[in-house]
């Protein structure tokens, strides 16, 4: 491969999100759209009130629970606003007046969600990497927990830091995590947590879909003040259409999750996660070239985050990738440097694609 190409080659999506989809889960959305389930018209049409849609919904919940082993006493809930919206949503529904939250100061995502909690109630942040420049994560014999807090809130995966939680505690409150960029790429512990959230658009399809799991005791009548639509209460007691939710998203989420079950599940997906996020780490950590400040053992193997040791050629690469059929490898826009994502949907192939066109460009500023 030159460091240029005239050709044009087949294309990775390396976006942090909205991410790509898989070829097969495409054809259906574009074999399906016309005629949904021969109703005559798209799924885009129709009613969310329906019969026809209220089985969808039933579906995508049923595939939900199977593939994350979700007890019982968890509600999952279907709503939009991304989740950035539940960042204030949180301590609104979760915490009683006055009552404080802890916090992991894990990266760029985790400080927007403390910012935005510190806006409806106080929080104790109970360890930060930001010592570190959120190169690492603090570990948990670190974090300085409050006893009393109404939950402590974790951010699974810095997407635009690189950073991955591999463990999860067992707290005596209830363990919050934000799973937007690791969300269905590995089996989870669901009963450790009082509430998980994630929108759709890294490995659940498309923009507009946040998925919501919560323990049934933390449910509580909402603030005052706080729109009906945005309680946790309120959306499990009308089983996610208490508005029209995001009904194309749900509608991709339901292929995507069949999709995944139909390649292993789970456990298929991190060990797919592990094998090409590896071949990246193992060439970074040997080159003179790119640099991964991310300490080992706390590394994504969602998204891979490094960055050349002359900046000036950064935008020269990922020009050139682009033009190679790599594209959107730009790191997030707060950090720089350069960002692999590498979601379910990612295939090896793309990943050896990127590796080879890294080699051929070290090789070409030697």
């Amino acid at each position: 491969m030159a460091c240029t190409s005239s050709e044009q080659p087949e294309r990775y999506n390396f976006a942090a999100g909205p991410a790509m989809l898989p070829e097969e889960v495409l054809e259906q959305i574009r074999e399906q759209l016309p005629n949904w389930r021969n109703t005559g018209s798209s799924v885009l049409e129709q009613p969310f009130t329906s019969t026809a849609f209220k089985q969808l919904m039933a579906e995508t919940e049923a595939d939900l629970r199977a593939l994350l082993a979700i007890p019982d006493n968890y509600r999952v809930l279907f709503m939009q606003g991304g989740a950035s919206a539940q960042f204030g949503l949180l301590p609104l529904n979760l915490l009683h007046p006055g009552q404080s939250a802890d916090y992991l100061e894990s990266g760029h995502w985790a400080r927007k969600a403390i910012t935005e909690a510190r806006r409806h109630s106080p929080v104790n942040v109970i360890a930060s990497g930001a010592d570190q420049a959120f190169t690492a994560l603090p570990p948990v014999d670190h974090w300085c927990l409050d006893p009393a807090a109404g939950y402590c809130h974790v951010t699974s995966n810095e997407t635009g830091n690189g950073l991955q939680l591999q463990e999860f505690p067992q707290l005596s409150v209830p363990l919050v995590a934000d799973m937007t960029s690791d969300f269905l790429t590995r089996p989870v512990p669901i009963e450790r947590f009082g509430l998980i959230y994630a929108s759709a658009q890294k490995n659940l399809g498309v923009a507009g879909l946040c998925v919501v799991i919560v323990r049934e005791d933390l449910l509580q009548k909402p603030r005052s003040g706080l729109p009906a639509a945005f309680s946790y209460a309120t959306q499990a007691e009308q089983q996610s259409r208490f508005n029209t939710p995001p009904t194309f998203a749900l509608y991709v989420a339901g292929l995507m999750q069949r999709w995944i079950a139909s390649h292993g599940g789970l456990f298929s997906m991190e060990a797919a996660a592990r094998e090409k996020s590896s071949q990246l780490y193992r060439y970074l950590d040997a080159s003179w070239l790119y640099h991964c400040p991310q300490r080992a053992q706390d590394r994504s193997s969602i998204n891979v985050c490094f960055q050349l040791s002359d900046e000036r050629l950064t935008e020269a690469f990922l020009n050139q990738a682009s033009s190679n059929g790599l594209a959107n490898l730009n790191g997030h826009a707060a950090i720089g440097g350069v960002r692999a994502s590498l979601y379910n949907a990612m295939p090896l192939i793309g990943v050896k694609r990127l590796l080879a066109f890294m080699q051929e460009f070290e090789r070409c500023h030697g």
